[in-house]
Protein backbone atom coordinates (compact mmCIF):
# COMPACT_ATOMS: atom_id res chain seq x y z
CA UNK A 1 0.00 0.00 0.00
CA UNK A 2 0.55 3.76 -0.65
CA UNK A 3 0.48 3.95 2.49
CA UNK A 4 1.98 1.54 3.73
CA UNK A 5 1.53 -2.27 4.29
CA UNK A 6 -0.11 -4.62 2.75
CA UNK A 7 -2.00 -3.37 -0.52
CA UNK A 8 -4.82 -6.77 0.13
CA UNK A 9 -6.89 -6.77 3.20
CA UNK A 10 -8.29 -10.17 4.04
CA UNK A 11 -12.45 -10.21 5.10
CA UNK A 12 -12.72 -13.57 6.51
CA UNK A 13 -16.62 -14.14 6.34
CA UNK A 14 -15.84 -14.20 2.63
CA UNK A 15 -12.65 -15.64 2.40
CA UNK A 16 -11.28 -13.63 -0.09
CA UNK A 17 -8.81 -10.67 -0.40
CA UNK A 18 -9.90 -6.81 -1.75
CA UNK A 19 -7.18 -4.18 -3.32
CA UNK A 20 -6.77 -1.45 -1.48
CA UNK A 21 -3.44 1.05 -2.96
CA UNK A 22 -3.84 3.25 -0.32
CA UNK A 23 -5.82 2.94 3.34
CA UNK A 24 -7.75 -0.29 3.75
CA UNK A 25 -10.78 2.05 4.36
CA UNK A 26 -10.43 2.98 0.65
CA UNK A 27 -11.14 -0.11 -1.48
CA UNK A 28 -10.15 -0.08 -4.76
CA UNK A 29 -13.14 -0.16 -7.13
CA UNK A 30 -13.98 -2.20 -10.66
CA UNK A 31 -14.75 0.01 -13.22
CA UNK A 32 -14.85 -2.99 -15.17
CA UNK A 33 -18.53 -3.68 -13.41
CA UNK A 34 -21.63 -2.06 -14.84
CA UNK A 35 -23.12 -1.42 -11.61
CA UNK A 36 -19.91 0.71 -10.15
CA UNK A 37 -19.49 2.48 -13.21
CA UNK A 38 -23.30 3.69 -13.27
CA UNK A 39 -23.03 5.20 -9.65
CA UNK A 40 -19.80 7.38 -11.25
CA UNK A 41 -22.13 8.80 -13.85
CA UNK A 42 -24.81 9.38 -10.97
CA UNK A 43 -22.51 10.99 -8.89
CA UNK A 44 -21.57 13.45 -11.87
CA UNK A 45 -24.57 14.12 -12.73
CA UNK A 46 -25.88 14.62 -9.38
CA UNK A 47 -23.47 16.94 -8.70
CA UNK A 48 -23.67 18.84 -12.30
CA UNK A 49 -27.42 19.43 -11.84
CA UNK A 50 -26.87 21.23 -8.71
CA UNK A 51 -24.63 23.15 -10.67
CA UNK A 52 -21.68 22.53 -9.96
CA UNK A 53 -18.93 23.08 -13.07
CA UNK A 54 -15.46 21.54 -11.46
CA UNK A 55 -14.19 17.86 -10.88
CA UNK A 56 -10.69 16.74 -9.79
CA UNK A 57 -10.55 12.95 -9.87
CA UNK A 58 -8.04 11.46 -7.42
CA UNK A 59 -5.64 9.57 -8.78
CA UNK A 60 -7.56 9.10 -11.75
CA UNK A 61 -4.88 7.06 -13.74
CA UNK A 62 -4.70 4.38 -11.28
CA UNK A 63 -8.42 2.98 -12.30
CA UNK A 64 -7.72 0.28 -14.83
CA UNK A 65 -5.64 -3.23 -13.40
CA UNK A 66 -4.49 -5.45 -15.54
CA UNK A 67 -6.49 -8.63 -15.89
CA UNK A 68 -4.08 -11.21 -14.43
CA UNK A 69 -2.08 -9.42 -11.36
CA UNK A 70 1.62 -10.63 -11.28
CA UNK A 71 4.30 -10.38 -8.98
CA UNK A 72 7.03 -7.41 -8.84
CA UNK A 73 9.26 -8.93 -7.33
CA UNK A 74 12.06 -5.58 -8.07
CA UNK A 75 9.80 -2.93 -6.98
CA UNK A 76 6.48 -1.91 -5.07
CA UNK A 77 4.06 -2.84 -7.57
CA UNK A 78 3.21 0.54 -9.40
CA UNK A 79 4.22 -0.70 -12.53
CA UNK A 80 1.31 -3.45 -12.31
CA UNK A 81 -1.46 -0.49 -11.71
CA UNK A 82 0.02 2.86 -12.99
CA UNK A 83 -1.53 4.03 -16.39
CA UNK A 84 -3.54 0.63 -17.50
CA UNK A 85 -5.10 -0.56 -20.41
CA UNK A 86 -8.13 1.17 -20.04
CA UNK A 87 -7.43 4.20 -18.45
CA UNK A 88 -8.49 7.02 -21.39
CA UNK A 89 -11.24 4.56 -22.40
CA UNK A 90 -13.23 4.46 -18.61
CA UNK A 91 -12.64 8.56 -18.50
CA UNK A 92 -14.29 9.18 -22.07
CA UNK A 93 -17.15 7.02 -21.32
CA UNK A 94 -17.63 8.42 -17.83
CA UNK A 95 -17.50 12.00 -19.69
CA UNK A 96 -19.57 11.09 -22.57
CA UNK A 97 -22.48 10.36 -20.03
CA UNK A 98 -22.00 13.55 -17.96
CA UNK A 99 -19.60 16.55 -17.77
CA UNK A 100 -18.53 16.02 -21.31
CA UNK A 101 -21.89 17.17 -22.42
CA UNK A 102 -21.35 20.72 -21.24
CA UNK A 103 -19.32 23.70 -22.59
CA UNK A 104 -18.39 25.40 -19.09
CA UNK A 105 -17.30 22.26 -16.90
CA UNK A 106 -13.63 22.53 -15.92
CA UNK A 107 -11.93 18.81 -14.98
CA UNK A 108 -8.77 18.13 -13.50
CA UNK A 109 -7.36 14.44 -13.06
CA UNK A 110 -4.53 13.52 -10.61
CA UNK A 111 -2.08 11.38 -12.14
CA UNK A 112 0.63 9.26 -9.95
CA UNK A 113 3.60 8.56 -11.16
CA UNK A 114 2.88 8.70 -15.07
CA UNK A 115 4.36 10.40 -18.45
CA UNK A 116 4.35 12.87 -20.47
CA UNK A 117 2.78 10.99 -23.04
CA UNK A 118 0.41 9.68 -20.69
CA UNK A 119 -0.23 12.88 -19.13
CA UNK A 120 -1.43 14.21 -22.56
CA UNK A 121 -3.43 11.17 -23.66
CA UNK A 122 -5.69 12.40 -20.54
CA UNK A 123 -5.91 15.89 -21.35
CA UNK A 124 -7.09 16.07 -24.52
CA UNK A 125 -10.71 17.25 -23.89
CA UNK A 126 -11.89 15.89 -27.39
CA UNK A 127 -10.27 13.23 -27.07
CA UNK A 128 -10.82 11.86 -23.18
CA UNK A 129 -12.75 14.01 -21.26
CA UNK A 130 -10.54 15.66 -19.29
CA UNK A 131 -9.24 19.72 -19.55
CA UNK A 132 -6.12 19.79 -18.00
CA UNK A 133 -4.00 17.11 -15.28
CA UNK A 134 -1.59 17.74 -12.49
CA UNK A 135 1.60 15.00 -11.57
CA UNK A 136 4.03 15.33 -8.89
CA UNK A 137 7.36 14.68 -10.55
CA UNK A 138 8.94 17.90 -9.49
CA UNK A 139 7.64 17.72 -5.89
CA UNK A 140 9.85 14.43 -5.57
CA UNK A 141 13.35 16.55 -6.02
CA UNK A 142 14.27 16.34 -2.11
CA UNK A 143 13.26 12.56 -2.09
CA UNK A 144 16.62 10.63 -1.26
CA UNK A 145 17.22 8.21 -3.70
CA UNK A 146 13.04 8.56 -4.74
CA UNK A 147 11.98 7.82 -1.35
CA UNK A 148 9.72 10.10 0.63
CA UNK A 149 10.87 9.29 3.67
CA UNK A 150 14.74 9.69 3.22
CA UNK A 151 15.48 13.68 3.54
CA UNK A 152 17.88 15.50 1.09
CA UNK A 153 17.74 19.21 0.34
CA UNK A 154 15.61 19.53 -2.94
CA UNK A 155 17.62 19.42 -6.36
CA UNK A 156 17.28 22.37 -7.96
CA UNK A 157 18.68 21.52 -11.30
CA UNK A 158 16.31 18.58 -11.88
CA UNK A 159 13.70 20.99 -10.25
CA UNK A 160 14.21 23.05 -13.66
CA UNK A 161 14.71 20.25 -16.01
CA UNK A 162 11.30 18.50 -14.97
CA UNK A 163 9.58 21.74 -15.10
CA UNK A 164 11.24 22.33 -18.53
CA UNK A 165 10.53 18.70 -19.90
CA UNK A 166 6.81 18.86 -19.43
CA UNK A 167 6.47 22.76 -20.14
CA UNK A 168 7.68 21.72 -23.50
CA UNK A 169 6.39 17.95 -23.69
CA UNK A 170 2.96 18.69 -22.34
CA UNK A 171 2.96 21.93 -25.70
CA UNK A 172 4.60 19.65 -28.44
CA UNK A 173 1.36 17.14 -27.61
CA UNK A 174 -1.12 20.01 -27.75
CA UNK A 175 -2.24 19.30 -24.03
CA UNK A 176 -2.91 21.16 -20.91
CA UNK A 177 -1.02 20.73 -17.40
CA UNK A 178 -1.90 22.65 -14.15
CA UNK A 179 0.68 24.72 -12.13
CA UNK A 180 1.14 24.09 -8.46
CA UNK A 181 2.93 24.01 -5.81
CA UNK A 182 1.58 23.03 -2.75
CA UNK A 183 -1.95 20.52 -2.04
CA UNK A 184 -3.57 18.74 0.74
CA UNK A 185 -0.86 16.15 0.10
CA UNK A 186 2.02 17.70 0.11
CA UNK A 187 4.05 20.46 2.65
CA UNK A 188 3.99 23.60 1.56
CA UNK A 189 6.13 24.82 -0.85
CA UNK A 190 7.03 28.14 1.03
CA UNK A 191 8.97 26.02 3.71
CA UNK A 192 10.13 23.35 0.97
CA UNK A 193 11.96 25.98 -0.92
CA UNK A 194 12.51 29.14 0.80
CA UNK A 195 13.38 30.81 3.90
CA UNK A 196 9.27 31.38 4.39
CA UNK A 197 9.95 34.97 3.75
CA UNK A 198 7.71 37.82 2.26
CA UNK A 199 10.59 37.00 -0.86
CA UNK A 200 10.72 33.67 -0.69
CA UNK A 201 7.30 33.41 -1.01
CA UNK A 202 7.06 35.95 -3.66
CA UNK A 203 9.14 34.77 -5.69
CA UNK A 204 7.55 31.50 -5.84
CA UNK A 205 4.05 33.43 -7.26
CA UNK A 206 6.35 35.20 -9.84
CA UNK A 207 7.23 31.59 -11.00
CA UNK A 208 4.01 30.30 -11.05
CA UNK A 209 2.34 32.78 -12.44
CA UNK A 210 4.37 33.34 -15.32
CA UNK A 211 4.73 29.52 -16.43
CA UNK A 212 2.63 28.42 -18.57
CA UNK A 213 -0.81 26.20 -17.97
CA UNK A 214 -3.26 26.69 -15.67
CA UNK A 215 -2.60 27.62 -11.99
CA UNK A 216 -3.77 26.86 -8.97
CA UNK A 217 -3.52 28.03 -5.74
CA UNK A 218 -3.79 26.33 -2.66
CA UNK A 219 -5.42 27.90 0.98
CA UNK A 220 -3.05 29.44 2.75
CA UNK A 221 -0.27 30.49 -0.12
CA UNK A 222 -2.02 33.71 -0.35
CA UNK A 223 -1.10 34.01 3.13
CA UNK A 224 2.55 32.78 3.59
CA UNK A 225 0.92 29.60 5.62
CA UNK A 226 4.14 27.67 6.43
CA UNK A 227 4.51 23.92 7.60
CA UNK A 228 2.78 22.44 11.20
CA UNK A 229 6.71 22.14 12.99
CA UNK A 230 4.32 19.66 15.06
CA UNK A 231 6.71 18.29 17.68
CA UNK A 232 4.39 15.50 19.03
CA UNK A 233 2.92 12.24 17.24
CA UNK A 234 0.01 13.26 19.23
CA UNK A 235 -0.73 16.21 16.88
CA UNK A 236 -0.66 14.10 13.75
CA UNK A 237 -4.15 13.01 12.11
CA UNK A 238 -3.02 11.77 8.48
CA UNK A 239 -3.20 8.23 8.23
CA UNK A 240 0.13 8.04 6.37
CA UNK A 241 2.05 9.90 8.35
CA UNK A 242 0.83 7.69 11.48
CA UNK A 243 1.91 4.75 9.85
CA UNK A 244 4.96 5.61 8.79
CA UNK A 245 5.71 6.61 11.97
CA UNK A 246 5.38 3.29 13.39
CA UNK A 247 7.62 1.57 10.51
CA UNK A 248 10.17 4.61 11.26
CA UNK A 249 10.25 4.13 14.30
CA UNK A 250 12.24 0.60 13.96
CA UNK A 251 15.28 2.38 12.08
CA UNK A 252 14.99 5.85 13.65
CA UNK A 253 15.06 7.21 17.28
CA UNK A 254 11.84 9.55 17.91
CA UNK A 255 13.02 13.12 17.43
CA UNK A 256 14.44 11.76 14.08
CA UNK A 257 10.96 10.31 12.80
CA UNK A 258 9.10 13.58 13.93
CA UNK A 259 11.84 15.47 12.01
CA UNK A 260 10.79 13.25 9.20
CA UNK A 261 7.53 14.08 9.64
CA UNK A 262 7.91 17.36 10.14
CA UNK A 263 9.34 17.77 6.44
CA UNK A 264 7.05 15.43 4.68
CA UNK A 265 3.67 15.19 6.29
CA UNK A 266 0.39 15.86 4.32
CA UNK A 267 -0.63 17.86 7.57
CA UNK A 268 1.93 20.60 6.55
CA UNK A 269 -0.95 21.15 4.14
CA UNK A 270 -4.12 20.71 5.99
CA UNK A 271 -3.63 22.28 8.99
CA UNK A 272 -6.78 25.24 9.31
CA UNK A 273 -6.57 28.68 8.30
CA UNK A 274 -5.20 31.20 10.77
CA UNK A 275 -7.76 34.23 10.45
CA UNK A 276 -7.05 36.60 13.04
CA UNK A 277 -5.07 36.62 16.31
CA UNK A 278 -8.42 35.98 18.57
CA UNK A 279 -9.12 32.47 20.42
CA UNK A 280 -8.05 29.60 17.83
CA UNK A 281 -7.43 31.86 15.37
CA UNK A 282 -10.57 33.05 14.68
CA UNK A 283 -11.13 29.63 13.01
CA UNK A 284 -13.56 27.91 15.64
CA UNK A 285 -15.41 28.56 18.75
CA UNK A 286 -13.94 24.95 19.95
CA UNK A 287 -10.56 23.87 19.00
CA UNK A 288 -10.31 22.22 15.76
CA UNK A 289 -9.73 18.27 14.54
CA UNK A 290 -6.04 19.08 13.21
CA UNK A 291 -3.87 21.59 15.38
CA UNK A 292 -2.64 25.03 14.04
CA UNK A 293 0.62 25.39 12.56
CA UNK A 294 3.52 26.32 15.08
CA UNK A 295 5.45 27.78 13.63
CA UNK A 296 7.36 31.23 14.76
CA UNK A 297 5.14 34.63 14.08
CA UNK A 298 2.38 33.06 12.67
CA UNK A 299 0.79 35.75 9.76
CA UNK A 300 -2.92 36.09 10.01
CA UNK A 301 -5.11 36.36 6.66
CA UNK A 302 -6.02 39.62 9.06
CA UNK A 303 -2.34 40.62 9.57
CA UNK A 304 -2.00 40.51 5.44
CA UNK A 305 -5.52 42.14 4.77
CA UNK A 306 -3.83 45.07 6.94
CA UNK A 307 -0.55 44.79 5.53
CA UNK A 308 -0.56 46.77 1.96
CA UNK A 309 2.84 44.90 1.14
CA UNK A 310 2.03 41.78 2.69
CA UNK A 311 2.26 38.65 0.43
CA UNK A 312 -1.57 38.51 0.02
CA UNK A 313 -2.13 41.79 -1.65
CA UNK A 314 1.27 41.24 -4.30
CA UNK A 315 -0.87 37.95 -5.21
CA UNK A 316 -4.27 39.10 -5.49
CA UNK A 317 -1.99 42.06 -8.08
CA UNK A 318 -0.31 39.34 -9.30
CA UNK A 319 -3.60 37.61 -10.85
CA UNK A 320 -4.56 40.44 -12.20
CA UNK A 321 -1.63 40.87 -14.29
CA UNK A 322 -1.96 37.25 -15.11
CA UNK A 323 -5.90 36.88 -15.95
CA UNK A 324 -5.19 40.21 -18.52
CA UNK A 325 -1.45 40.23 -20.17
CA UNK A 326 -1.33 37.98 -23.63
CA UNK A 327 2.00 36.95 -23.10
CA UNK A 328 1.38 35.13 -19.54
CA UNK A 329 -1.89 33.95 -20.89
CA UNK A 330 -1.06 33.02 -24.67
CA UNK A 331 3.03 33.11 -25.20
CA UNK A 332 4.80 30.37 -25.37
CA UNK A 333 8.19 29.49 -23.84
CA UNK A 334 11.63 29.30 -24.00
CA UNK A 335 13.93 28.10 -21.55
CA UNK A 336 17.39 30.08 -20.32
CA UNK A 337 20.31 29.03 -18.91
CA UNK A 338 18.77 25.21 -17.91
CA UNK A 339 22.02 24.38 -15.45
CA UNK A 340 22.77 27.64 -13.53
CA UNK A 341 23.12 26.54 -10.12
CA UNK A 342 20.78 29.85 -8.66
CA UNK A 343 18.37 31.37 -11.26
CA UNK A 344 15.51 29.46 -13.00
CA UNK A 345 15.50 31.83 -16.28
CA UNK A 346 13.29 31.73 -19.49
CA UNK A 347 11.09 33.54 -21.78
CA UNK A 348 7.27 33.97 -22.67
CA UNK A 349 7.03 35.69 -26.16
CA UNK A 350 3.72 36.16 -27.93
CA UNK A 351 3.59 38.43 -30.76
CA UNK A 352 5.76 41.09 -31.16
CA UNK A 353 6.29 40.71 -26.84
CA UNK A 354 9.21 39.17 -24.98
CA UNK A 355 9.22 38.83 -20.88
CA UNK A 356 12.16 37.84 -19.44
CA UNK A 357 11.28 35.71 -16.24
CA UNK A 358 14.50 35.58 -13.53
CA UNK A 359 14.21 34.12 -10.12
CA UNK A 360 16.79 33.44 -7.57
CA UNK A 361 16.15 30.22 -5.69
CA UNK A 362 18.74 30.74 -2.64
CA UNK A 363 19.57 33.31 -0.30
CA UNK A 364 22.37 35.03 -1.30
CA UNK A 365 23.07 37.71 -3.99
CA UNK A 366 23.36 36.23 -7.56
CA UNK A 367 24.68 38.33 -10.65
CA UNK A 368 22.81 37.94 -14.16
CA UNK A 369 23.49 40.07 -17.10
CA UNK A 370 20.71 41.10 -18.65
CA UNK A 371 18.47 44.62 -20.22
CA UNK A 372 15.21 45.13 -20.15
CA UNK A 373 12.30 47.90 -21.55
CA UNK A 374 10.22 47.86 -18.72
CA UNK A 375 9.01 45.91 -15.19
CA UNK A 376 6.30 43.64 -15.27
CA UNK A 377 6.08 41.97 -11.67
CA UNK A 378 9.43 42.57 -9.03
CA UNK A 379 9.16 41.07 -5.64
CA UNK A 380 11.83 44.07 -3.93
CA UNK A 381 10.49 47.38 -3.77
CA UNK A 382 13.59 48.55 -6.06
CA UNK A 383 15.77 47.00 -8.45
CA UNK A 384 19.38 46.46 -8.21
CA UNK A 385 20.59 45.95 -12.29
CA UNK A 386 21.86 42.49 -12.50
CA UNK A 387 22.66 41.38 -8.98
CA UNK A 388 19.73 39.62 -7.83
CA UNK A 389 19.42 39.36 -4.25
CA UNK A 390 17.76 36.30 -1.75
CA UNK A 391 14.98 35.12 -3.49
CA UNK A 392 14.90 38.60 -5.75
CA UNK A 393 12.68 37.41 -8.64
CA UNK A 394 11.76 39.87 -11.61
CA UNK A 395 10.17 39.59 -15.22
CA UNK A 396 10.57 42.33 -17.46
CA UNK A 397 9.72 42.87 -21.27
CA UNK A 398 12.82 42.75 -23.30
CA UNK A 399 13.64 43.84 -26.72
CA UNK A 400 12.04 40.69 -29.30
Amino acid sequence: SKFGGNAFEYVEELDMYYLHLFDKTQADLNWENENVFNEFVKICNYWLDKGVRGFRFDVINLISKPDIFKDDSNGDGRPMYTDGPKVTEYIRQLGAKSFAKYDDVMTVGELSSTSIKKAAQYSKRNESGLSTIFNFHHLKVDYKDGNKWALKPFDFLELKQLYASWQLGMIKENASMSLFLSNHDQPRAISRFTDESFEGATMLMNMIMSLKGVVYLYQGEEIGLPNAYFDSINDYRDIESLNYYKILKKEYGEEEVLEILRERSRDNGRTPMPWNHEKNYGFSIKSPWLPFSKAKNLQTVEDNINNPNSIYHYTKRLIKKRKTDDVLIHGDIEFVDLDHPELFVYKRNYKNKTYLCIHNFYAKDVYYEFDYKSIIAHNYQESQVNTLRPFESIIVEIEA
